[in-house]
């Protein structure tokens, strides 16, 4: 968010007490002219979403596989017959990618990747403005403004996610493809998708995506919005900039409580007639969000939710500064130069 946080919903909260200036579209007005209008706020949130996807593509492969393995690396009996890769870590998943498919391995899934984030940011930030804006009609019964940020954290991610959710299950397959290709290109997958899993193969696990996304934006928006105003204010922070710091804090910490569900996704995604001819060959069949949790819980045990979660907390952590920080330049710079108003 820009130049928001605290200082912009007291401003707002001051002008609507303010007898002389109570009414609603005054303080709509306020927001508007404080966070840049509509048309700013989407192209600022997609250029945020393009910038951050690339640059951490290459852990995003990293991840999506780890969550994918189901073998034990502790136990050598339960992945001696096993045909494909076995890895172990983040650093050696990555060579063995490397070394296996090349250096464009790392990237695989860039394409649908970048669609789904320059959509879901552009998404997120217009419907996280676009709730705030409707939260301030609320005066004089405003919610306390931690609980603002939730419900529109949680409301901005529950639309971009479910909005983009075949392009996030695109993003999955193609990342799990090995040296064997199941999809030549995007619109080949699609076809095929359509042809042999009907419209409903475009969104297995979207219930398990969109139950991880809520908690999870909602969170992230309200502890950021917490930690910006004092982050900013203190020196010597890397770059300069207290709101890439509040966005990495905020994100570790809601990343951490949902990665189960998120993990239960990715394997829902590979779920159907392609399940076994994807870089892992040996995924069990899932068939819905609780009855995965139980199935991995009692085959792998918990630690089985959780496999992924280091390389996703580094992730996470880049991902999100370079998120923030890209979004609050761009939208700087649009309303600097009066681009897009």
């Amino acid at each position: 968010m820009s130049a928001g946080g605290e200082h912009l919903k007291d401003e707002v909260r001051l002008a609507l007490k303010d007898p002389a200036d109570s009414d609603i579209e005054h303080s709509i007005q306020i927001i508007t002219r404080e966070k840049g209008t509509r048309r700013q706020v989407v192209l600022s949130g997609g250029i945020a979403g393009l910038v951050s996807r690339f640059c951490v593509a290459p852990l995003d492969v990293v991840k999506i596989r780890l969550q994918l393995q189901i073998h034990s690396l502790s136990d050598p009996a339960s992945h001696h017959d096993v045909v494909g890769p076995i890895y172990k870590g983040t650093l050696s998943t990555m060579r063995t990618i490397i070394k296996q498919e090349g250096i464009t391995g790392l990237w695989k899934g860039n394409i649908p990747a970048e669609l789904m984030y320059v959509c879901y940011g552009a998404l997120q930030f217009t419907a996280y403005r676009t709730t705030t804006q409707i939260l301030a009609q609320l005066d004089p019964h405003r919610l306390p403004p931690a609980l603002e940020s939730f419900v529109s954290g949680a409301v901005a991610g529950g639309l971009a996610t479910a909005s983009t959710y075949p392009l996030d299950l695109l993003r999955t397959r193609f990342a799990a493809q090995g040296t064997e290709r199941i999809y030549t290109s995007l619109l080949a997958s699609v076809r095929d998708i359509a042809r042999s899993e009907g419209p409903a193969g475009f969104f297995r696990g979207c219930s398990a995506a969109v139950g991880q996304i809520v908690p999870y934006m909602g969170l992230f928006f309200a502890t950021y919005e917490s930690l910006r105003p004092v982050l900013s204010g203190l020196e010597n922070m890397p770059f300069g900039s207290g709101d890439a710091a509040a966005g990495v804090i905020a994100s570790v910490l809601a990343k951490s409580g949902v990665f189960p569900l998120d993990l239960v996704r990715k394997r829902l995604q590979v779920q159907g007639p392609t399940r076994t001819l994807y870089v892992h060959r040996n995924i069990p069949e899932y068939r819905g969000v609780f009855s995965t949790i139980a199935m991995i819980v009692r085959t792998q045990g918990v630690r089985g939710l959780y496999r992924g979660l280091t390389v996703s907390l580094i992730k996470a952590a880049p991902a999100s500064a370079i998120t923030m920080w890209t979004y609050e330049r761009s939208l700087k710079l649009l309303r600097d130069f009066r681009v897009a108003e």
